[in-house]
């Protein structure tokens, strides 16, 4: 009888909550319909035309040539480069050179077997077999010398991300105010396309190792920044204040109980930042940091998807192997005792992992077996390209009946992506400001919708108002497919155990293939346009929802389940009317994460005949032309903004029960 009472109560809050969510949803919905009754009018008597309005739009060509010029003037006599941009390029040459010789000093038998150690150390045996694994295959495939090129650029660059990425997180974690003034430009770093920075870096450092470290660093930093200043301000308030009440400095409350108390949040950094630095290792070639990334982009170059896939398997390994390292060692975390014999014990174990790699260097070295040999090298190139021959032959066209990868290309281009771009291009512009603060304000607040407006706004006053809604068009079609197909799948597999562990591993390849090998397979299937971009950006994006999605079924009330069975609900109606509703959060995270990584490679399918906003940062990077390069990220940045907005609700709607 207890349970009874209690239960009606809940239920009636709960229909209370949706009635007055339903209830402000309307009164949002008839303010907007009686400003836009009046404002409609009004704006389309004096801007009937679908373009931007050339008396709003600011002129940023100017200055930004003229940076560009002086740059170039002064790059060779000016005493900032000399003392300062010169001092640091040479370092960064340094210690990649300094890294790379040690790794070749080592040889490959040396490398195999420190990192194997090291694995086994902090991740058990299985993984420390998975991690040596990974590097005979870079040696298998011919890639051992490219694979020790860039392990000497990310071992520089994480070391540099993760020093500056903690300093930026510590100075945000102990200052509210810093805090504030930090996030826009990490978010900034973090929207931004990697090509729109290479430019920039580029003019300063010139092109190689020097300018392809900076630029990771820029791209891996974030990451590292954000969850040390979560870590640090989410410190347990109890323990703080205990601390506090013994007397000790601010200094020592930070070594003694934030760092401590923050450190599964640090570690988590550093696993993000490794990835985001290995996922750069591509992009990064285009400014010379040659090993497995140049060998990807000279077989994009040339449409040799074997000698792609085999530069890019190792990369894949390598950041499986780190990405389940770094995982398990921060489960790991806090399991072993702090005592003084426990660390005297961590100690000696660490010295045994240090002798035993040194002990196998050494026995290379003696027995003349530093470079990997020849007769072990495996060419996977040919019948790679053998089979894609095939697949062109026999998918690209003339397919009885369904057609050929280029006609379904075709076809989605006339039906889908030609009607959304002029649609767009066709309302007038202060329609899609309108349309845009329609959507922003349903799910979140009037803040929400007025960031989303003035984020389309500077679109506008930046001259690329055309380009973005090209570049807007591919997006919402990407990502139209990408939820359709993903939110399928994800729901299969939170249903079944057996088909979640089955895509475990091909989720994890498609997560940790670098997003230029997308490109290749895809114009090899669909050619050149905007549906190759669009293909390759799907899938690039599909792996993060079906996880996702997959994750936020699973963790609905196993109670809710139950009830919802108990009054016999086949499984069609548990999934529509209690699984789907109770995971809104969820799949909200997972339409915002799939947008997200949809615009990152849409944006990289300017080099595949994307067009758009894509065709001028990849233009501005391969003219130097800063202007326009710059503009068309500074776009980009607005673009991810303003779909951000949109498609997350803000914490304030959340909690409200939305």
């Amino acid at each position: 009888m207890a349970a009874t009472t209690t239960a009606v109560p809940a239920t009636g809050a709960a229909a209370l909550a949706r009635s007055v969510v339903k209830h402000r949803a309307f009164g949002k919905l008839l303010l907007l319909a009686v400003v836009a009754a009046v404002l409609i009018p009004v704006v389309n008597a004096r801007w009937a035309s679908g373009t931007w309005p050339e008396a709003l739009t600011v002129d940023v060509s100017d200055p930004l040539t003229k940076t560009s010029d002086w740059i170039i003037d002064n790059r060779d006599s000016h005493p900032l480069f000399l003392y300062f941009f010169g001092h640091v390029s040479n370092a960064v040459v340094l210690s990649v050179r300094a890294v790379y010789v040690v790794l070749l000093a080592a040889g490959w038998a040396g490398v195999t077997a420190a990192a194997a150690l090291i694995a086994w150390r902090v991740a058990g045996v299985r993984l420390a077999i998975g991690t040596g694994v990974a590097f005979l295959v870079s040696g298998l495939l011919n890639m051992w010398v490219p694979a020790m090129q860039t392990l000497a650029l990310m071992v520089v660059a994480v070391l540099a991300s993760v020093v500056l990425g903690a300093l930026l997180g510590l100075a945000a974690g102990l200052s509210d105010r810093t805090y504030r003034a930090l996030r826009p430009v990490l978010d900034t770093m973090q929207v931004l396309p990697a090509f729109s920075y290479l430019l920039p870096v580029v003019l300063i450092f010139g092109i190689g190792v020097p300018a392809a470290v900076i630029a990771t660093v820029v791209y891996a930093a974030p990451p590292m920044a954000r969850l040390t200043a979560l870590g640090l301000r989410g410190a347990d308030g109890g323990v703080m204040e205990a601390v506090a009440s013994m007397g000790t400095t601010a200094r020592q409350r930070l070594l003694t109980a934030r760092l401590p108390l923050a450190r599964k949040e640090l570690l988590l950094g550093l696993n993000q930042t490794i990835m985001m630095a290995l996922s750069m290792a591509v992009i990064a070639s285009l400014v010379g940091a040659g090993g497995l990334g140049d060998r990807v982009y000279q077989a994009l170059a040339s449409v040799d998807v074997g000698a792609a896939l085999a530069a890019s398997i190792p990369i894949v390994l390598l950041a499986i192997v780190l990405d389940r390292v770094t995982g398990a060692a921060g489960e790991r975390l806090g399991d072993s005792g702090s005592s003084a014999s426990s660390a005297k014990s961590g100690l000696v174990w660490w010295g045994c992992v240090a002798v035993g790699a040194v002990a196998v260097a050494l026995a290379g070295r003696f027995t003349d077996r530093l470079n990997w040999p020849q007769g072990w090298v495996v060419n996977i190139a040919e019948p790679v390209n053998r089979a894609v021959d095939w697949m062109t032959a026999h998918l690209y066209s003339g397919v009885p009946y369904v057609g050929g990868t280029a006609d379904w290309a075709g076809h989605f281009t006339t039906w889908v992506l030609d009607p959304v771009r002029d649609g767009l291009q066709g309302l007038p512009w202060w329609s899609v400001l309108l349309i845009v603060a329609t959507l922003a304000w349903l799910i979140g607040t009037w803040r929400t919708a007025l960031t989303a407006v003035l984020a389309m706004a500077a679109i506008g006053a930046l001259g690329v108002w055309k380009p973005s809604l090209d570049t807007l068009s591919q997006v919402l079609a990407a990502v139209a497919v990408t939820l359709v197909v993903g939110f399928a799948i994800g729901a299969v597999a939170a249903r079944s155990e057996r088909l979640e562990r089955l895509l475990r591993p091909v989720l994890d390849v498609f997560q940790t293939m670098p997003q230029f090998v997308y490109l290749i397979p895809v114009v090899a299937l669909f050619g050149v346009g905007r549906a190759p971009a669009v293909a390759a950006a799907v899938v690039y994006a599909l792996p993060a929802v079906i996880r996702i999605t997959t994750q936020g079924l699973r963790q609905v009330s196993p109670a809710a389940m139950e009830s919802s069975r108990s009054l016999g609900a086949t499984n069609w109606q548990q999934l529509r009317q209690v699984q789907l509703p109770l995971a809104r959060p969820a799949l909200l995270l997972a339409v915002n994460q799939g947008v997200v990584l949809v615009l990152a490679v849409v944006i990289i399918g300017g080099l595949v005949g994307g067009g758009a906003l894509g065709y001028d940062v990849v233009f501005g990077l391969a003219q130097g032309d800063l202007a326009t390069g710059l503009v068309a990220g500074a776009a980009i940045v607005c673009l991810g903004l303003m779909l951000d907005r949109v498609t997350q609700p803000t914490e304030r709607r959340t909690r409200k029960g939305a």
